[in-house]
Order: structure tokens, then C-alpha cells, then sequence
């Protein structure tokens, strides 16, 4: 008998492929992707110049003044009602492809769940190597996010035993599901079969805003997206100290802490080829974020934390720009490297870089993609809209605040719809 779980990976996996098949159709992440950095951050209009351009005033004592103080926003949702009997069937399913996509997973599952009235089981989460997983409860606090979902889906820790020979029907989900979706394809399987396994697919990936007319779906979604998913608490403790440990080095300088999702692994592996110049770029190599970074003032002893576990000498000369640049491995506490970065568990990293980049005072992501996408809903969630969109080829009169993230300066993100 073929394990359900395997299908849904094969699933998963021939969806990674198509992703990364477009990918290489467009020679990179065009402007067209919904997810590349133009598209989701700063527009050009006619600032493009030669890439030779002497940079100046890269040395001055700091970027002008961006507005600092935290955004005033407020939940447009409020948590839903209690509904009736949810022991009308069983959703299951795993989370996969990293903590940035865990995020969207579960807010489908809880929504589907709701909807159908059934009872949300603890999903497993399957971590790159095949074959391996770990249970929900050994990354994020399972009693809280039970906790926060207290009257809004039943969740349970495992399936019954008396449901553990069935076969569940699995069913191929688009992120941010639709109530359409939902009637037209779920509902008809669930009625059959009310044992369901979902793979989320992020075939086409978009976080615009996806309203609908049903407020019930809609404040469901919100409230699954931003309070259920939280870190186990001794987790969250690792990514506040080294958040701690940034706080108090940056206080040596003009005591803000700036995150960079930079990921060397990527660059090598030609996932960022471009074409078409630099309205088409999907990410930034270090030189590229170096000169960005000079360009629009920061100061050569501003505090630098990049999304990388170790060293890597493609990021030697961003050190000598900027000294206090720092990764994993320089911040984390000693003892807690045998666990976070020498088991080769990407996942548990890369929970770490959406914390520590959801809480920086600034936040600049050099790579599009899910992370980007999901640390801005964080941040748009807390106030926190310092995000920089880097650019290449920049005037001599560039500004930090001319390169915000259009997630925040034309609200374009799905976080918008759940606050205001």
C-alpha cells in the first residue's frame, strides 16, 4: 500500500520543480513574479545609471533619518466564534519547504478545517532530507497554538486509532485558498470521504490581499496567520538572546540592528541569474547589497546581521565595509550551536532568521521569495515597516526612504487586509 504521506511529498516535490522550472524559463526571478523584489518592493522609474558610478558620501556618519517610531495598526479582525459539532471528519497534513512556508500552511489548514467543521490534527513537519520529520510539538508550542484556536477548529495531537486504517483522500490545495475552492472542490471530496490530507501547493505564489465576501473565512485566515504558529519557548529564547546580543553591540554605534536576508548557498547555486538589467533582479550577491547599503548612508560601524549559519569568504568584502557585520555562528550562544547549526537542521536556522528579521530595527531582504514575504507580514503586524528594497546602479541623491518596500508604501501585502 502506498503511504498517503508520500504522495503528498511527491506532490510537493513536483511542485518545487515547476517553481524552479520558471525559474530557469525566465533566466530568473523576473518582474513578472509576483515575488521578485521589484515587483514586491521599490520601482525604479528613471533612477537606473551605469554600474560604474563612483559612489560617494559612502563614508558619512550615518543613513538619513527614517521614521522610526512603530506604525499604530490595530487587528481588523476579531477572532471568530465558536461554531458548533467540529467532529465532522479529520484534516491532516505536513508542513514542509521551511518556517516561512509553515506560516501559510496551517492558516489554509485551520480555514479548510473550519469551513468543513472538521477537527485539525498536530501536523508533522518534513524537513529537507527524505524520509525525515519531526512532530509539531518539537518546534512550536503546541499548547499555545491549541490555545489560540480554542473555539475556532478542534485541534487534536494525533489521529484516533480507530481512524489510523483508513485512507484519506488527499487533495492538492492552492495557498490562500479559496472559498470557491473550497465549495467547488473540497466539500465534494469531504462529503465522501471526510478524512483528508492536504498538500499546499505554491505553484503561483502572491500575498496580495485576497478578500472575499465570507467574513468568517476571512477573520479565520487572519487569526490563523498571525497568532497560532509561535516558536516553542525555548526557541524563542535563543532568537531573543542573539536579538539581545545584536541590541547591545549595536549600542558601540547609532544602536540600530539591520537584518539582511543574504544567502551565499543560492547565489552559487545560479538561482540568481538575471537578465534584462536591474529592473529584473530577484536578489542581491554581496558586493551588490555592500554598495546599496554605502549608497544610502549607513555608516561603515553600523550593526549588520546577515541570514548565513558561517562564514563565507564571498562575504569578506562586506566585512571590511562594514566591521560589525555578524552571522549564526558569531552571536548564538555556544551552547546552543550543536543543536541549531551543526545537525544540519536547515529548519530550525531559518526559524531563527524570521525572528531576528521580523524584529530588527531594519530589515533588508536581498533575496525574493516566501522569507521576504512572510517577514514583512510579521513586521506589518508589529509596526515595524523599516524594510529597504536594495537596487543597483543608484543616483548620488539616493535616500533610504526612497527604497520602502510597495508592501508598505502601497500596502500591497496581505497583511493589510487583517490590520489597519
Amino acid at each position: 500500500m502506498v503511504d498517503p504521506r508520500q504522495v503528498v511529498a511527491g506532490f510537493l516535490t513536483l511542485s518545487m520543480f515547476v517553481m524552479l522550472g520558471n525559474m530557469i524559463k525566465h533566466d530568473h526571478f523576473t518582474s513578472v513574479s509576483e515575488l521578485s523584489l521589484e515587483a514586491t518592493g521599490v520601482e525604479f522609474n528613471a533612477m537606473k545609471i551605469a554600474d560604474n558610478t563612483e559612489i560617494t558620501n559612502a563614508n558619512r556618519a550615518g543613513v538619513e533619518p527614517l521614521n522610526e517610531a512603530v506604525e499604530e495598526i490595530k487587528p481588523c479582525w476579531t477572532k471568530p466564534s465558536p461554531k458548533g459539532d467540529q467532529s465532522n471528519g479529520f484534516v491532516t497534513l505536513s508542513l514542509t519547504m521551511g518556517p516561512e512556508y509553515h506560516i501559510s500552511q496551517i492558516a489554509d489548514a485551520v480555514v479548510i478545517a473550519r469551513y468543513m467543521g472538521a477537527t485539525l490534527v498536530l501536523p508533522e513537519i518534513r524537513g529537507d532530507e527524505l524520509g525525515k520529520s519531526r512532530n509539531f510539538q518539537d518546534m512550536y508550542d503546541a499548547e499555545k497554538f491549541k490555545r489560540s484556536l480554542d473555539g475556532v477548529v478542534k485541534v487534536v495531537d494525533k489521529l484516533p486509532n480507530e481512524w489510523t486504517s483508513k485512507k484519506p483522500a488527499v487533495i492538492r490545495v492552492p495557498n490562500q485558498v479559496t472559498e470557491h475552492f473550497i465549495l467547488e472542490t473540497i466539500q465534494p471530496i469531504f462529503q465522501t470521504n471526510s478524512y483528508l490530507r492536504l498538500a499546499i501547493i505554491f505553484s503561483s505564489v502572491s500575498l496580495k490581499p485576497k478578500g472575499t465576501n465570507n467574513k468568517d473565512l476571512d477573520s479565520t485566515a487572519c487569526h490563523a496567520m498571525f497568532t497560532g504558529l509561535k516558536l516553542k519557548p525555548e526557541y524563542s529564547e535563543v532568537a531573543e538572546q542573539m536579538l539581545g546580543r545584536l541590541k547591545e553591540l549595536s549600542k558601540k554605534s547609532d544602536g540600530r540592528v539591520l537584518a539582511v536576508d543574504l544567502r551565499t548557498d543560492l547565489l552559487e547555486k545560479k538561482v540568481c541569474k538575471t537578465s534584462g538589467g536591474a529592473r529584473r533582479k530577484g536578489c542581491y550577491n554581496p558586493h551588490e547589497v555592500l554598495n546599496f547599503l554605502k549608497k544610502v548612508g549607513f555608516s561603515a560601524n553600523t550593526t549588520i546581521y546577515l541570514t548565513e549559519t558561517w562564514w563565507h569568504k564571498g562575504l569578506n568584502t562586506l566585512k571590511e565595509a562594514f566591521p560589525n557585520t555578524y552571522t549564526k555562528d558569531d552571536i548564538m550562544p555556544a551552547e546552543k550551536k550543536g543543536e541549531f547549526l551543526n545537525s544540519g537542521d536547515s529548519d530550525l536556522a531559518r526559524a531563527l532568521d524570521l525572528e531576528i528579521c521580523s524584529q530588527s530595527d531594519v530589515f533588508v531582504p536581498a533575496i525574493a521569495g516566501m522569507f521576504y514575504g512572510h517577514v514583512a507580514s510579521k513586521r506589518i503586524g508589529s509596526g515595524l515597516t523599516q524594510i529597504l528594497v536594495p537596487a543597483t546602479g543608484l543616483g548620488a541623491s539616493a535616500q533610504a526612504s526612497d527604497f520602502i518596500s510597495t508592501y508598505i508604501t502601497k500596502k500591497s501585502h496581505f497583511a493589510y487586509s487583517c490590520y489597519c
